[in-house]
């Protein structure tokens, strides 16, 4: 069991992003084409956090063109590039799936003022 443990610390990325559930985010993702990497950035609304340790990961949703975009990330993963945080939400729940029957302003979460 401590093996496993010390394999997982250190897989670890030592500068994981500090976000919470709310908060819009702009996560740049490594996309292999062929011999060669690219970033592409996917940015949205965190609506949910899941885990801990080394399997923690966390779903970004946006809405695109009318249509509602979900993507979950492994925060420890190192397809995920980088992730950047827009601005704060002031949210009082762990998970936002409501805003998935939400329409127009009615989906937006509110900013938080620090």
């Amino acid at each position: 069991m401590d093996a496993l443990k010390l394999i997982s610390d250190s897989s670890l990325k030592a500068n994981a992003p500090e976000f919470e559930v709310g908060d819009t985010v702009k996560v740049n993702v490594r996309i292999k084409e062929g011999e060669k990497y690219r970033i592409q950035a996917f940015e949205g609304t965190v609506i949910a956090k899941k885990h801990g340790g080394i399997s923690e990961t966390f779903t970004v949703r946006r809405v695109a063109h009318g249509c509602g975009i979900e993507r979950v990330f492994p925060l420890h993963s190192p397809v995920v590039d980088s992730v950047e945080v827009i601005r704060h939400g002031k949210v009082r729940r762990s998970k936002l799936y409501y805003v998935r029957n939400r329409v127009g302003k009615a989906a937006k979460v509110k900013e938080q003022i620090k």
